[in-house]
């Protein structure tokens, strides 16, 4: 159990940072200037650290005092979370929810489903980020995350759930195909203009190939165009400037439409697995529970 010593002051630390003032707080919270000040102080006093540089104009959050924040703020959160799914007599799926998801990915086959429950469940309130980098959710209070790729060992503090794996295939424009011709095997790529996905690092993926037993080999390629955004490629392939190795969920509306078409299918490979993350801290969460039935529902992987 949390002493009851340990949560004096947060509301009051929390809301003056939001408000940058606190006078400013004080209005929220219906207290005095001068009560949320002392609250302030006494939570200082009781931790032994500075949380803010108190100017004439304005507060500033230390750098201690940001790090406090993050967590105080997220516990609120949770706590105001609770309280909500309580009145609510857990009948309705409320409170916020924060998701992280890959940009390209997120943007494209996430958001959909995201904004189809959002409208089913007018109660939840979403915080999406997006992002490529793989972030510690349980630090950054994310309730799901979906990674492409990663390593299978999860830790015993996640909860995962397998989606699938992405088709990877070589496409291009007819337009450039008409231009060019088309590759007949894997060592003619080479010779046509190639768009590939580059790293920031100044690396590029390399290109995967199936060969009849099913076995699969890279290659790094001579790319006429590097771009570190997925969506930039699919771009530049349907303008005509070369081929790609792109996943079928990126282009299945392009392939639909025949802008773009499918080259050396006997090539093509399956891509990375995608999973569903969560901390197991949630999972009990009705927001969290119904949330992850959607995605594993919904989403379209291949």
């Amino acid at each position: 159990m949390i002493p009851s010593e340990r949560l004096k002051g947060i509301e009051a630390f929390v809301c003056a940072a939001d408000a940058g003032s606190f006078t400013a707080a004080g209005a929220r919270l219906n207290l005095t200037n001068s009560a949320v000040s002392k609250s302030v102080a006494r939570l200082e006093a009781r931790l032994g650290s500075r949380l803010f540089d108190r100017t004439t104009r304005r507060l500033a959050l230390t750098d201690a005092g940001a790090a406090f924040y993050e967590t105080c703020a997220r516990v609120l959160g949770d706590l105001a979370d609770a309280e909500a799914v309580l009145a609510a007599q857990r009948s309705e799926i409320v409170g916020r929810l924060k998701l992280d998801v890959p940009v390209a990915f997120g943007r494209m086959q996430v958001m959909p489903v995201l904004l189809a429950f959002a409208e089913q469940h007018p109660g939840v309130r979403p915080v999406v980020t997006f992002t490529d980098r793989v972030v510690d959710i349980v630090e950054e209070g994310v309730d799901v995350a979906i990674r492409i790729g990663g390593s299978e060992a999860w830790a015993d503090n996640l909860g995962h759930r397998y989606l699938g794996r992405e088709r990877v295939i070589f496409c291009a424009a007819p337009g450039y195909l008409e231009r060019r011709g088309t590759p007949a095997s894997a060592e003619a790529l080479a010779a046509f203009d190639c768009i590939l996905y580059g790293r920031t690092d100044g690396s590029t993926i390399d290109w995967r190939f199936a060969d009849a037993a099913g076995a699969i080999a890279q290659r790094t390629m001579d790319g006429r165009i590097v771009l570190g955004s997925a969506e930039a490629q699919v771009g530049a392939v349907k303008a005509g400037f070369g081929i790609a190795q792109l996943a079928t969920w990126l282009i299945k509306d392009e392939l639909a439409r025949g802008e773009l078409v499918e080259i050396l299918p006997g090539l093509a490979t399956a891509g990375l697995p995608l999973h569903l993350v969560w901390p197991r801290s949630r999972q009990l969460s009705p927001k969290v529970d119904a949330l992850l039935e959607a995605l594993t529902t919904r989403l379209e992987i291949a």
